[in-house]
């Protein structure tokens, strides 16, 4: 599905919808944010993530069916089947996220807050991206091959494996930390949660701001790897920006849910490397066979299903081989 031609009524109700969703969100976040310390818990009980996760997902599924009201079943399926690349794709974040917490120490009771002013700066950052590769493939025919190799080349990275990943994201905690120490002091002093604090007079970044703009950037290479495969999908501008849009609000509840049981889906990125792939042929492949909306979401599931069995069952047999081996 190229274009639904959606007019300004569609956007100016999603984002209305949108910013009192977020305006909700901040308000029931800005309790824990006030009474928020550094030997706090983690903002969500694992109980509150699942129920918020839940939410959202809700959410993304109701609005599917708004799509349907609105465009038809097409135009629901290709939503659907955007979606959900987004979510899969996303997942890889949530390793980023522990990576970039750990680092550079950031207690659990201030990490939500690093999460929703990164999200807000990364919805904006992909209306843009989106905004520019919708633009470019309408433009010249031709950016469709260097997408394709974009998505290919992601495939290659998630194959690298989370060492090498690792390794990454700390060398850009580091070079963070260099970078704004040209512009404002660094203090290693997390304070009571803000980005900036007063010290000796000055403004001095705190560890949370380091981890807001790691975070902003990382979701940049993120993007430039998603957005490509969710054009693979669908260049509707409404459909990529809106499936972005829901799948970026969950992520939060979500890595809170997944934060202790992430390593157990060792098999994922595999899987989304598959996926990745499939976008990147399907895009290749776009002028010469027509793949049907249902059965790229069909695909995506398969995969993630067959990915998140093998991770399962992976992690089983290897507890009950280390409860043999110690009995």
């Amino acid at each position: 599905m190229d274009s639904l031609h959606a007019g300004v009524v569609p956007w100016l109700y999603f984002g209305i919808a949108v910013a009192a969703l977020l305006a909700l969100d901040l308000f029931a976040g800005g309790r824990i944010h006030r009474h928020a310390t550094a030997h706090a818990p983690p903002p969500f009980t694992l109980g509150a993530a699942a129920l918020w996760s839940g939410l959202w997902i809700a959410l993304a599924l109701l609005f599917g069916l708004v799509v349907f009201a609105l465009y038809g079943s097409e135009a629901m399926v290709t939503y659907f089947t955007a979606y959900v690349l987004e979510k899969s794709l996303s997942m890889d974040n949530l390793f980023v996220f522990a990576v970039i917490f750990g680092e550079l120490a950031i207690p659990a009771g201030y990490q939500r807050r690093v999460l929703h002013w990164g999200i807000l700066g990364a919805l904006a950052m992909r209306g843009l991206l989106i905004g520019g590769g919708v633009y470019l493939l309408a433009r010249f025919h031709w950016i469709l091959y260097p997408f394709a190799l974009l998505i290919l080349f992601a495939a290659a990275r998630l194959l690298w494996g989370e060492q090498k990943e690792r390794k990454v994201v700390v060398a850009a905690c580091a070079v963070c930390d260099s970078w704004l120490a040209r512009f404002v002091p660094v203090t290693a002093m997390i304070g009571d949660g803000k980005f900036l604090i007063r010290q000796n007079g000055r403004l001095a970044a705190t560890p949370l701001l380091i981890a807001l703009v790691v975070i902003e950037l990382s979701d940049g290479i993120f993007a430039i790897d998603s957005i490509p495969a969710v054009l693979a999908v669908t260049r509707d501008p409404f459909l990529v920006y809106t499936s972005n849009v829901f799948a970026m609000l969950g992520l939060r509840s979500l890595y809170f849910l997944l934060s202790g049981v992430v390593a157990r889906f060792h098999n994922l990125r595999y899987g989304m490397a598959a996926i990745l792939v499939f976008a990147g042929i399907k895009m290749l492949l776009s002028g010469v066979i027509d793949v049907p909306s249902w059965l790229s979401l069909v695909t995506i599931m398969v995969i993630l299903s067959v990915t998140v069995v093998a991770s399962l069952g992976g992690s089983s047999r290897r507890m009950h081989d280390q409860v043999t081996g110690a009995s």
